[in-house]
């Protein structure tokens, strides 16, 4: 079965897409990512009305990408601040992948904002395709598309 001869309603990217793909969800974890927890904190930060802020939250709690975690100050009632769950940690090679491409075609002149550096040795990280045998793959020519084991037909019209 050819790629466009199947059905799409499984495909991984659109199943994702329908959780972070939703307006703010990615900043929104980028943000926790970051160590921002805090609604008021996330919402200052990303200048984001009150009320999308909340509805993304619980979307990304709904789909188990952060969790709450409760919280209190002295003499105030408690609270709850959010946290990335180990879904929402698997986000990250997204979140730099696409800094990397915002980085090469839309950063500032003066370069990014941010860089990220390996903790140990100091360099700059990266993302890679790597094959499962360790093959670093150098782009899409390289990648050939085949029917997974959920493939279905797409239904006659």
């Amino acid at each position: 079965m050819q790629w466009n001869e199947q059905d799409i309603s499984n495909c991984g990217i659109g199943r994702a897409l329908e959780v972070v793909g939703r307006p703010w969800a990615l900043l929104i974890v980028r943000e926790v990512s970051r160590g921002l927890n805090r609604f008021d904190e996330i919402q200052q930060h990303l200048a984001v009305s009150a009320a999308v802020l909340s509805r993304r939250l619980d979307e990304l709690v709904e789909s188990r990408l952060l969790e709450r975690v409760p919280y209190q100050e002295a003499g105030r009632r408690t609270r709850h601040g959010y946290r990335l769950t180990s879904r929402g940690t698997e986000l990250y090679p997204i979140l730099l992948s696409l800094k990397e491409w915002g980085d090469r075609h839309r950063a500032d002149p003066a370069g990014p904002a941010t860089v990220h550096r390996h903790a140990e040795c100091g360099a700059d990280v990266h993302i890679a395709l790597v094959c499962e045998q360790g093959h670093r793959v150098a782009g899409l020519a390289e990648v050939e598309l085949r029917s997974g084991p959920g493939a279905r037909s797409v239904s006659p019209r």
